[in-house]
């Protein structure tokens, strides 16, 4: 009876503590209910279709988590300022926080160019988290991020990119003197090394551009995206990796959430970490659903007629070497983008993944 009695003792006193425990977790929001609810403006990169009605559905969900102490109102590309505005839009607070892709970055902060995909670099989204959360990336672009008033909260994962094309192309000899849509800097040089004739077209003018037969390929973003503005009328191939490596010169395209740091700085600490875990919520939710998309697009383009083709693995170790100096001059052009390719290129060159040999890179210094 004694030991039954010092049980219930026990049991209430464990319950007691978990009520005491649970009320903890719910004053913050009884106290936010009370008080008026914190909105950001947040605008995405995304056009329309599964991309932007997936950060819709998303900055949905923010205030009920919140419990009114959060929220985030949605707006789509350019319906306040055009993508290449974004940054100032969130310094200056027109703007609490952006959903861009992250290349967009480079025009104030050089070494964004390895904050994202990249020709034959990192090539899966696990291994950009390996980056981002194991080995210092996120820290780095913080850092470089603050110098410009902003807080870079995560990256979010996309997709891979791949090529619509009018001939087929079976082999990187087949890129020699063909009329290609890029989208400049690193990657268009790599494909004018291979003997493309690349042009930087915004995406509003590449059906037409392959309609008229101005250009003979285009690169673009996934196949639901592609099919949904009508490449499929205008192209009879798509080109891809090999089997398991989509995009040789894009193969995860990368976005993120980026705040004004004097948004950020408003918040409390338990809400930062709150945005910083949604961030990582919003990742998974955006890059399932995106693929998702694309995979039911492929039969569309299958009953259209449209012929995929793959290059080879001898092509992918072609196309490293083609990219390995043109990696090296790029990341000297700034200490900074020195420093996070450094990072990448040991991760690349290691145990891990092993996809760079020491004696591809001899002879290549790096300005750290």
């Amino acid at each position: 009876m004694k030991n039954l009695t010092t049980r219930r003792q026990a049991l209430r006193s464990l319950a007691g503590a978990g009520a005491a425990g649970a009320a903890t977790l719910a004053a913050p929001h009884i106290a936010s209910a009370q008080g008026a609810t914190k909105t950001w403006k947040i605008q995405t990169s995304h056009t329309g279709g599964i991309g932007l009605q997936t950060f819709k559905d998303w900055c949905g969900t923010i205030e009920e988590k919140t419990g009114g102490e959060l929220a985030f109102q949605p707006f789509g590309a350019n319906d306040v300022v055009g993508d290449f505005q974004l940054y100032d839009a969130v310094k200056n607070g027109v703007l609490d926080a952006v959903n861009p892709f992250t290349i967009y970055a480079q025009g104030i902060i050089p070494a964004a160019t390895f904050l994202t995909s990249y020709p034959l670099g990192l090539r899966n989204p696990h291994e950009w988290d390996v980056f981002y959360y194991a080995l210092g990336g996120l820290e780095i672009a913080r850092e470089l991020y603050a110098a410009q008033g902003m807080h870079f909260v995560g990256p979010i994962h996309h997709g891979p990119n791949i090529i619509h094309s009018k001939v087929p192309i079976r082999s990187v000899d087949d890129f020699r003197g063909l009329k290609m849509r890029m989208p400049g800097g690193m990657v268009a040089e790599v494909f004018s090394e291979l003997g493309a004739e690349t042009t930087v077209l915004p995406g509003s003018e590449i059906f037409p551009a392959l309609e008229k037969g101005t250009i003979d390929a285009a690169d673009y973003v996934g196949p639901a995206v592609n099919y949904s503005l009508g490449f499929s009328q205008v192209t009879k191939y798509i080109s891809m990796g090999p089997p398991g490596f989509m995009s040789l010169y894009q193969p995860v395209d990368l976005m993120d959430i980026t705040v004004g740091e004097r948004a950020w700085q408003e918040l409390s600490p338990q809400m930062k970490t709150f945005v910083e875990m949604e961030t990582h919520v919003y990742s998974d939710m955006h890059h399932a659903a995106i693929q998702k998309a694309d995979q039911e697009s492929w039969a569309k383009f299958e009953a259209d007629g449209t012929e995929v083709s793959r290059l080879s693995q001898d092509d992918v170790e072609l196309m490293t070497e083609v990219a390995i100096p043109i990696w090296f001059a790029y990341a000297n052009r700034d200490p900074n983008a020195a420093r996070i390719f450094k990072i990448q290129l040991d991760y690349m060159m290691s145990g891990s993944l092993g996809y760079v040999q020491p004696d591809l890179v001899e002879g290549y210094e790096l300005d750290l």
